[in-house]
């Protein structure tokens, strides 16, 4: 063997060993596996969700006027027409990612009985706070893709010192790409601007021009185009919730000791919200024997 064929051999065996350490390149996705999706930025993969966690849009109670906005704008978007980017905000335990996911099989539910798919189907794809920045990674997949997607965001907001939100705000609106035609983004929050109000204040205070400052941190959310605010219920609405899961779970309970326990279980936790009335609703199916189907 001379020194060329020797060189050569060396050379092949050093390209096999560095095949083998390469990461594996990620599988194109199967959107047709599940009706919807969880985000794995680390790995650049999306994981069918065999069963989607969630409650009839008829037992969200309180939510009729934000409900019908969130159904007609996904409707919209599900048809190829026009529609928003939206913010879900407000009051903690009142139903934000609940009625996102009940509106999205409600709108999937009645494009297929009116045959109106038209080759797509309508996807759900959630995506971890901490992921944001892999987004026009994720989207990339989508892009390409004859189906549509609701990319779904729970919970999200921004502490100090996080830019994480400027790449947000570039794949929403603004960036050279944008969002794809056939992907929306919906997200829920506690805040209305996704900032700590001292973060905000805090760039007011320090800024050398301080409205432009503010108008930088605020900015994010004006790319939500439907802004739909959650707000505390009343003693009415909380009760009208828990009869109205009481009713539909078959629980049989006399509605003054229902009033009472309900009312004390909220009292307990020191707040009435559909999260409270659901847990109160799992303690009462559990002390008599019940199965809760979801």
């Amino acid at each position: 063997m001379n020194d060329e064929t020797a060189l050569f051999d060396r050379l092949e065996r050093l390209a096999a060993a560095l095949e083998r350490l390469a990461a594996p390149q990620p599988k194109a996705p199967d959107f047709d596996a599940a009706e919807a999706f969880l985000w794995h930025a680390e790995a650049g993969s999306f994981e069918p969700v065999a069963r989607v966690n969630r409650i009839p849009i008829t037992l969200l109670k309180g939510l009729d006027h934000i409900a019908g906005q969130l159904r007609d704008n996904t409707e919209r978007f599900a048809r190829g027409l026009p529609a928003n980017n939206a913010l879900l905000w407000g009051a903690r335990g009142m139903g934000k990612s609940s009625l996102v996911k009940a509106v999205h099989a409600e709108v999937r539910e009645r494009l297929a009985k009116e045959n109106a798919r038209q080759g797509h189907d309508l996807k759900l794809v959630e995506i971890a706070r901490e992921d944001i920045e892999s987004l026009p990674r994720c989207l990339a997949h989508m892009r390409v893709s004859d189906h549509r997607f609701i990319v779904f965001s729970d919970d999200l907001s921004f502490d100090k010192d996080d830019t994480s939100y400027k790449s947000l705000k570039a794949v929403l609106e603004g960036g050279i790409e944008g969002r794809p035609d056939n992907v929306i983004f919906y997200a829920t929050s506690n805040r209305r601007h996704l900032m700590p109000r001292d973060m905000v204040d805090n760039e007011r205070s320090t800024a050398i021009n301080p409205s432009e400052a503010v108008e930088e941190k605020v900015s994010l959310s004006d790319r939500f185009g439907l802004w739909l605010g959650f707000h505390h219920c009343s003693q009415d609405d909380y009760l009208g919730m828990v009869r109205s899961y009481t009713q539909h779970y078959g629980l049989k309970v006399d509605d003054d000791e229902l009033t009472r326990e309900a009312l004390e279980w909220a009292i307990t936790r020191g707040s009435r919200s559909g999260r409270v009335a659901w847990q109160y609703i799992q303690h009462l199916a559990g002390r008599l024997g019940k199965h809760l189907e979801r």
